[in-house]
């Protein structure tokens, strides 16, 4: 299930909403937090994939030979934000195995809130494939636009965003920079506080995701 409005896709399933509870709480486990993300990034990306192209093929099943439908075109991109993006990569990968993968790192600036880039590599082809930009936070909305900017740089034509959870300003400013860029996300939570995480929440995703605080 999913429920859609101006571009943003909520995954409202009740798999994924019972899941992002436990994550939400804040006694669960390091390992629990990294099993339940994984968990929530394949069905995330499962409604994300939901409308690719198909094409007929010609097997053999061990009755008889038939047309069956094939996944068309070149293979997915998944684009995780370093470091909390490798927590839904490994998921959305179980799902779709063959895809490609593209590395951004970006860390936001405490004092400022503005991303920083460290690090990218993406395939030579990417203009050529579906991108889906993989972030568990879409919080003020800085590190989407600028994981965008930078594959839109690198030629990227046909980009999503995937996350866990995002705010409203987070949304109406990545909106306002990438109107064209489909968002899917499990909740739109109340607000970002003043030091711009999202409230209610969950925390910082990849501390809790790898035991750093």
């Amino acid at each position: 299930m999913a429920r859609l409005t101006k571009g943003v896709t909520v995954v409202d399933h009740p798999l994924v909403q019972h899941k992002l509870t436990l994550m939400r709480m804040k006694d669960t486990s390091t390992k629990s937090f990294r099993q339940l993300l994984k968990e929530i990034a394949a069905l995330v990306c499962y409604e994300v994939t939901r409308d690719l192209p198909l094409e007929d093929v010609e097997i053999e099943t061990p009755l008889q030979r038939m047309t069956a439908k094939s996944l068309a075109g070149k293979k997915l991109v998944f684009a995780p934000v370093l470091r909390s993006g490798l927590g839904m990569l490994e998921g959305m990968l179980e799902l779709v195995p063959a895809a490609r993968v593209a590395h951004i790192g970006l860390y936001r600036d405490p004092a400022t809130l503005h991303c920083v880039e460290y690090y990218f590599k993406a395939p030579a082809d990417i203009a050529e494939r579906t991108v889906i930009v993989i972030d568990p936070m879409l919080a003020t909305g800085n590190t989407a636009i600028a994981a965008v900017d930078r594959l839109l740089e690198a030629g990227a034509r046909d980009i999503r965003m995937a996350c866990l959870l995002a705010s409203p300003e987070g949304l109406s400013k990545f909106r306002g920079h990438h109107a064209d860029v489909k968002v899917w996300t499990a909740a739109i939570d109340e607000r970002l506080n003043d030091h711009g995480y999202i409230l209610p929440g969950l925390g910082d995703a990849g501390d809790r995701m790898y035991g750093t605080r």
